[in-house]
């Protein structure tokens, strides 16, 4: 797949310090430590609706990690899937009475819109399930061979990841084995599938059921599940030893747990990824936002309302990224006032020294991303500026390139 145009990047004099990043599975914060290339994979869209607030705040975290990388005078491979071939996407086509591919393609190419207008960084790999068919069967057939997955018999013979099938099966998400079967049912799993050897393997090969899309496999004609295409295309594009795995914090448990599970298993490592990295559920007006309550914000819509997409990107930096938070009018409100403050002070022909607050924001950012502390310094330099003034001649350029270089707001 295309991915969007990526926006430039200014670069800042110096470099910014090394990374730190809370990692879910040690349950504490800890430095990053990739080699002169870093490798994320962030888990992409399943493109049957439009980009909303949720997930545009955890495509803006990674794009902060992007960013400070490149501050930080490493090179980026960057891979994000799009899962364009699942139950939810068939099911809203059939409810739209569209093609399924239709559907998809038109949803994708929303969400490049928004991600274009947000400036977020794109993948180097943006990969559709349907392009990693080839890899997700070579990857299924090693998992039979090693004895870690089965086939369940029957009319549908499906093919399962046997998930005690690692001994540190559950190291990701901690949680025990009654929150896993909790979850694993309310997030797209089949604990009560007849056949399976335990109500916690997960699916890897799906066989095809009538008016279903299905490709030939050694298996049968089928398509993939939900965990293993992520796995595939992560060591197919970057391989093992992969820096960060991310996504939003519902990712945890199962898919990011499966996936982790499904690489580990064939490759022999201890960890998939070095760091696991999660963002925060993004609410409105005091209520978890989510389809089924008809309370989404659509990144769409805020523009086509004549929301600039910086404010937006300001609103959702307002709050850290980990923690789940509420997006209303005065959030909003807010991030506007914000804006239109920043760029007063950058339009002045001179203000105080800014070598202090751009090290500051640097240091901020790199402290597991701590965008409170960080858009609080710069208010703190604004204020200055505005109320005070100053004597610096080039101060007012230099927050402006740090704010582009290292938040993505173009001033």
């Amino acid at each position: 797949m295309q991915s969007w145009p990526a926006p430039d990047v200014p670069a800042l004099p110096g470099r910014g310090p090394a990374l730190r990043l809370y990692d879910t599975a040690d349950r504490q914060v800890r430095p990053v430590s990739p080699g002169k290339t870093a490798t994320m994979y962030v888990c992409g869209i399943t493109p049957y609706d439009a980009t909303h607030l949720g997930h545009a705040a955890t495509y803006l975290a990674f794009d902060l990690i992007h960013r400070l990388w490149l501050d930080a005078g490493h090179d980026v491979t960057y891979v994000q899937n799009v899962t364009d071939v699942d139950d939810p996407l068939f099911e809203r086509a059939d409810r739209d009475g569209v093609d399924w591919r239709q559907l998809g393609a038109e949803q994708v190419e929303l969400f490049a819109a928004d991600m274009t207008a947000l400036r977020v960084l794109p993948p180097q790999h943006y990969v559709a399930a349907t392009e990693a068919i080839t890899e997700v069967i070579e990857l299924v057939e090693k998992m039979v061979a090693a004895g870690a997955a089965y086939v369940v018999d029957g009319e549908y013979p499906d093919v399962y990841y046997r998930a005690d099938a690692t001994a540190w099966f559950g190291y990701e998400s901690g949680y025990d084995r009654a929150t896993m079967l909790e979850l694993f049912g309310e997030r797209g799993g089949d604990p009560d599938r007849a056949g399976k050897t335990d109500p916690l393997d997960a699916l890897l090969w799906r066989a095809a059921r009538p008016g279903e899309p299905s490709w030939p496999s050694p298996f049968g004609a089928g398509r993939p599940g939900w965990h293993v295409e992520c796995t595939a295309i992560a060591l197919s594009r970057i391989g093992t030893g992969l820096d960060i795995q991310g996504g939003g914090s519902d990712l945890v448990f199962p898919h990011h747990e499966f996936s982790a599970a499904h690489g580990e298993c064939v490759t022999g490592e201890r960890r998939f990824a070095r760091h696991y990295v999660h963002a925060g559920m993004i609410g409105l007006d005091g209520h978890k936002m989510s389809k089924s309550r008809g309370n989404l914000v659509l990144v769409s819509k805020l523009r086509e309302q004549g929301v600039e997409p910086a404010v937006i990107r300001l609103g959702l930096l307002a709050g850290h990224y980990r923690s789940d938070r509420f997006w209303d009018e005065t959030t909003l409100a807010d991030a506007q006032a914000r804006l239109a403050r920043w760029r007063t002070a950058v339009a002045l022909p001179a203000g105080p020294a800014a070598d202090d607050v751009v090290a500051r924001l640097r240091r901020y950012l790199a402290d597991d991303l701590d965008t409170v502390k960080a858009l609080a310094a710069l208010d703190g330099w604004v204020a200055d500026a505005v109320e005070y003034g100053g004597h610096d001649t080039v101060a007012p350029a230099l927050v402006a390139t740090a704010v582009d270089a290292l938040l993505g707001v173009r001033l």
